[in-house]
């Protein structure tokens, strides 16, 4: 398939907007999201994953926002792929980069835009509105939020079962498929399994580290 061809699919699957299964976002859990979670997870059960939700825009402007040409990824790997999903687009990343989560706030101009990322060094949640970030927290650290309304989500955090005061040592259930869980909540955008199955809008970050891509390519 050419690249013409994916977008114009990518296009097509945006105008689908619909909810998990007809039902509202708040039918959204940690459950929903297990198999992202898990297709990220090694063998050593360490869990390597940097995605963002953003609301109401096709895969081709939201590469453009975060300055990803649609193209091959090179010899390093790193890079971008950007999946329609019903409400918007879905970025995750490849690689060890987290340019999805650090640009959120471009991603969300005009509209609504969350990520997450987590890897065995950190990790971490935002969420933006038209380009001010509104909370962003630690996956472990909820009760530590900061933001221009830190309290916004709270509904749906606490629903998701998350660490609200910090008494917990961590969420009770697996907080990477709750704080994805929370993304699509947030920006009503949903991607199904079967959508991530399909080819997605791929692009290089090498560009924004050409030392580091230098350096995996060799």
């Amino acid at each position: 398939m050419t690249t013409s061809e994916v977008v114009s699919s990518l296009c097509h699957d945006h105008l689908d907007t619909t909810s998990v299964e007809g039902a509202g976002m708040s039918s959204v859990t940690a459950a929903t999201y297990e198999w992202l979670c898990e297709e990220f997870t090694d063998g050593a059960d360490e869990t390597w994953l940097c995605a963002g939700f953003v609301r109401e825009l096709p895969p081709q402007e939201a590469l453009r926002r975060i300055h990803v040409t649609p193209g091959s990824l090179s010899g390093s790997g790193q890079g971008v792929a950007a999946y329609a999903a019903g409400g918007g687009t879905v970025l995750i990343e490849y690689g060890w980069a987290r340019t999805v989560y650090d640009r959120t706030q471009l991603l969300s101009a005009g509209t609504s835009a969350a990520a997450m990322y987590v890897n065995i060094n950190n990790d971490g949640f935002t969420y933006c509105v038209d380009g001010r970030q509104i909370t962003t927290f630690g996956l472990y650290t909820y009760s530590a939020r900061k933001g221009a309304d830190p309290d916004r989500l709270q509904t749906d955090v606490e629903d998701l079962g998350m660490d609200i005061d910090g008494d917990q040592l961590d969420f009770p259930d697996d907080p990477v498929s709750s704080t994805l869980a929370l993304a699509a909540r947030a920006t009503g955008v949903h991607l199904p399994s079967s959508r991530f199955a399909r080819p997605a809008l791929m692009g290089s970050t090498d560009h924004l580290y050409p030392s580091a891509a230098d350096a995996l390519g060799s």
